[in-house]
């Protein structure tokens, strides 16, 4: 029986999950239709991508508020560079750059801005909170330097595929965050650091103890997620033909949504990839839903932050049992 009920706990993310896409599905007779069910599965795509990283970082007890502002910059630079690429006029000195250096280069400004984060909260003992709060200032004003507070549009074709197109018959967002979930299952479940990832939620102390490296683990979780909002910044600045120096408001928000709703604790050391999956998409329903329904956007803002609540209370009063 007690297995039986650990095994019920698992499910229940899933089960929310079908219980609400069948109730908007008798509400809004536009909601099951194909056209809507795979814009559901591309914005489901871009806070998958931001949420994997998430989950990781709140497994090891920590938080992540910078997503949202990475993700804006990773864009930014992605697209600023495919089109414009680097010029320095002093040197009299222009460097093209291809799509795919385009993409490298903000990833790993994506990555870069993770270790920073990893590096204050390691070095410094900086809360997590405070530190990605900080980033979250940083990366958003290093927008609005890049992009001189103006939009970079008209990407062209060959960057807009990667939020526009399809692949045997699928979006390409839903390929690109199925390889990364697939990826970052693999890494939790089949590595050394995942489970080091779950040590250090469970207890910090005794992993350290252990012969656990935390401090080197907690800097590779960091960037993984600096480096994720990244792949979701080239998603979404791709599907709208445009870099906005104000993208990713709220992504930080809907992303810890999706882990603490998928079943990982805010403490840290309990929760899955696949769980965060099904997480994100209750909130990409809901979110779908309630644009359906007519519901206000003041309405909307309230409704997922008592979701969100109803499942902090709900992984307390689990853990406390």
């Amino acid at each position: 029986m007690k297995k039986r009920k650990i095994d019920f706990s698992n499910l229940q993310p899933l089960i929310a999950l079908i219980i609400m896409a069948v109730a908007m599905t008798i509400l809004s007779e536009n909601f099951a239709t194909r056209d809507n069910l795979f814009n559901v599965a591309r914005q489901i795509s871009v806070n998958v991508c931001i949420s994997v990283g998430m989950t990781m970082v709140i497994l090891t007890g920590g938080i992540d508020l910078s997503v949202g502002s990475i993700l804006a910059f990773t864009g930014a630079i992605a697209a600023g560079l495919f089109k414009n690429g680097i010029e320095m006029q002093g040197i009299n000195l222009f460097a093209g750059t291809t799509l795919f250096g385009a993409i490298w280069i903000a990833l790993a400004a994506g990555a870069f801005l993770g270790w920073f984060n990893g590096f204050m909260i390691t070095k410094f003992k900086v809360p997590p909170f405070v530190a990605t709060l900080a980033m979250l200032t940083i990366a958003r004003g290093l927008t609005m330097l890049y992009t001189k507070g103006f939009p970079i549009t008209q990407l062209g074709d060959q960057f807009t595929y990667i939020g526009t197109g399809w692949f045997l018959g699928m979006p390409m967002p839903v390929w690109i965050s199925i390889i990364v979930i697939s990826l970052a299952a693999f890494f939790m479940n089949k590595t050394r650091t995942g489970r080091y990832i779950y040590a250090i939620g469970g207890n910090e102390r005794a992993a350290l103890l252990s012969g656990v490296n935390v401090n080197k683990v907690l800097v590779v979780v960091y960037m993984i997620a600096g480096a994720l909002a990244g792949v979701a910044g080239l998603l979404v600045t791709a599907r709208l033909d445009s870099a906005q120096p104000n993208a990713g408001l709220g992504y930080e928000l809907d992303s810890i949504a999706a882990v603490v709703i998928g079943g990982t604790s805010l403490s840290g050391g309990k929760g899955s990839i696949i769980g965060t999956v099904i997480g994100a998409g209750i909130i990409g329903v809901l979110n779908n839903g309630l644009v359906l329904l007519n519901v206000s956007p003041f309405w909307q803002q309230v409704i997922k932050g008592l979701v969100i609540l109803l499942a902090i209370i709900i992984d307390k009063i689990q853990k406390e049992k």
